[in-house]
């Protein structure tokens, strides 16, 4: 059994479209693909713990001999965002997908909202997060109304320029959303989106999500119950709007996270540290930007050989998605799509398991490694791996 698990999951990076992808709108998504059709991907070390031997993976170079454990994973929730694929994996199916606002919201939400922060609301519709701040900035700075958008996911998300509204007053409009925004509006995520400078303006990295909670425990409850460490880098935190985290860093970003991860498997601990790293989706794969997304994944793959090297023999470390964001399809949204596992540690042996159905298992594998009892949404592929 483990002492410690790292879970480290590569936001958006899928592994190709699943069964129901055109139920989504999704058919032919393949995030892995695209980031390895631009010519510039290269992961030896994800490589070795079987990447490119996963199930309906059809490019790259074949490890002969595997270091872990690796398998594609289905999603049974019905949805294809951050906050329904990080629960699931956690071991929460959500039985009915997030509502979304295609048409942005309705009279009812915008009145009182702005009711409530006393200014007036620009936008109010699907809208890209760097376009929407060049298009309605200037009106913004102007008139201090608030930038509201949504997009294909279940979010509620306010920009606002950091000298117009100061951040923390930001995330207490975004407080003040997330109250109203119940029953049939309850939305997955409110995020706030601070920005900043001169037309054309820049987000900063003080983004903050306020997620629901999830609706029931998850192996993260289980594991804080029995006494384990559960530390949420990233946005895990906001993602479980708390829930089950012991200890948290809640900055945004891929080298500060892989920086913050390091750090913590310095240190002597027990349980899980559980990390997010974002800007695969954030930065490349919702702006359509394949080569942008093969650099970040090497840069990852750089940064995991070292982390790999310094693991401790009772570490176990898993590798993998909370659903796809292909960089070369259609639109800006996340795509439906299989998600990779990889898990490495002193005592994992080299094994295909398929395909399997549910991110569950996961969850319900890391209380296995922990050696926690507890039911959550999914079977355990301990004994399979040990």
């Amino acid at each position: 059994m483990a002492k410690r698990v790292f879970w480290i999951v590569l936001d958006s990076f899928g592994v190709g479209e699943m069964s129901d992808a055109a139920d989504f709108g999704d058919r032919g998504a393949n995030t892995l693909r695209s980031c390895f059709n631009t010519g510039k991907l290269n992961v030896p070390n994800m490589q070795k713990l079987g990447l490119f031997n996963i199930d309906g993976v059809e490019v790259g170079e074949k490890s002969e001999s595997p270091m872990g454990a690796f398998m594609r994973i289905s999603e049974r929730s019905k949805g294809k965002d951050t906050t329904t694929g990080h629960w699931e994996m956690a071991g929460c199916v959500s039985e009915k997908p997030f509502p979304t606002f295609p048409d942005g919201f309705p009279p009812e939400v915008i009145g009182k909202f702005e009711q409530a922060t006393g200014r007036k609301v620009l936008c109010n519709k699907p809208y890209s997060g760097t376009k929407v701040i060049a298009d309605y900035g200037k009106e913004h700075v102007q008139t201090g109304a608030l930038i509201v958008y949504t997009s294909a996911d279940s979010v509620f998300q306010i920009a606002a320029h950091e000298d117009v509204v100061p951040v923390e007053k930001l995330y207490e409009y975004c407080r003040i959303a997330r109250e109203i925004l119940t029953g049939d509006y309850a939305v997955g995520r409110v995020i706030a989106r601070p920005f900043e400078g001169e037309h054309p303006y820049t987000r900063t990295p003080r983004r903050h999500d306020f997620s629901l909670e999830p609706p029931r425990d998850t192996a993260l409850d289980i594991l804080k119950a029995n006494g384990k460490e559960v530390i949420g880098i990233g946005k895990i935190y906001d993602i479980f709007a708390g829930k089950g985290i012991t200890k948290c860093d809640r900055q945004i970003g891929n080298n500060a996270d892989m920086k913050i991860t390091a750090k913590y498997q310095q240190q002597d601990w027990s349980g899980l540290c559980f990390t997010n790293l974002v800007d695969f989706d954030m930065q490349y794969g919702h702006r359509r930007d394949p080569e942008g997304y093969a650099a970040a994944l090497n840069e990852f793959d750089s940064w995991l050989g070292g982390f790999m090297r310094d693991m401790n023999p009772e570490d176990v470390l898993i590798i993998t998605a909370d659903h796809g964001c292909d960089p070369c399809h259609s639109g800006t949204d996340h795509t439906r799509e299989y998600i990779p596992v990889m898990i490495y540690g002193n005592e994992i042996r080299s094994v295909n398991l398929g395909t399997r159905n549910g991110f569950g298992d996961i969850g319900a594998t890391v209380l296995e490694l922990l050696n926690v009892s507890g039911k959550v949404d999914g079977e355990s592929f301990a004994s399979l791996i040990l």
